[in-house]
């Protein structure tokens, strides 16, 4: 089950590590957002192994939208949830300059010069 949702960062955790039963190494960083509805929500996310790069470079209070995996697993007759994030994007408007470049003279294209006719070609 694949789904996304938008949000602000609220929080990002500091990153886990260790050695499973089984001697693998494992790593993990989560990170809570806040999500934009009329009820705002906070999910906690899971970057698991190389996914955990995908955090660097982002802060608290940037828009993001997080696509993500539902798991659920039994252990010990109890269920454990698990939000695992695998890609996070910035929207498309935080690329956009706030302000558009200034107006010169120069941008004004020259006028055609005089061919005798009034036809347009």
């Amino acid at each position: 089950m694949s789904l996304s949702v938008k949000g602000k960062i609220e929080q990002i955790l500091k990153p886990e590590s260790g050695v499973s039963r089984a001697g693998k190494e494992w790593n993990k960083q989560e990170f809570v957002i806040e999500t934009e509805e009329q009820y705002p929500r906070k999910v906690c996310f899971t970057l698991f192994g190389d996914k955990t790069s995908l955090i660097s470079g982002l802060s608290n209070g940037q828009e993001v939208e997080v696509s993500f995996n539902l798991e659920s697993r039994e252990y010990n007759g109890k269920w454990f949830h698990n939000v695992n994030a695998w890609k996070i994007e910035k929207p498309a408007a935080e690329n956009v300059p706030e302000t558009p470049p200034e107006f010169r003279t120069e941008d004004i294209p020259p006028e055609p010069e005089e061919t005798g006719t009034d036809l347009p070609f």
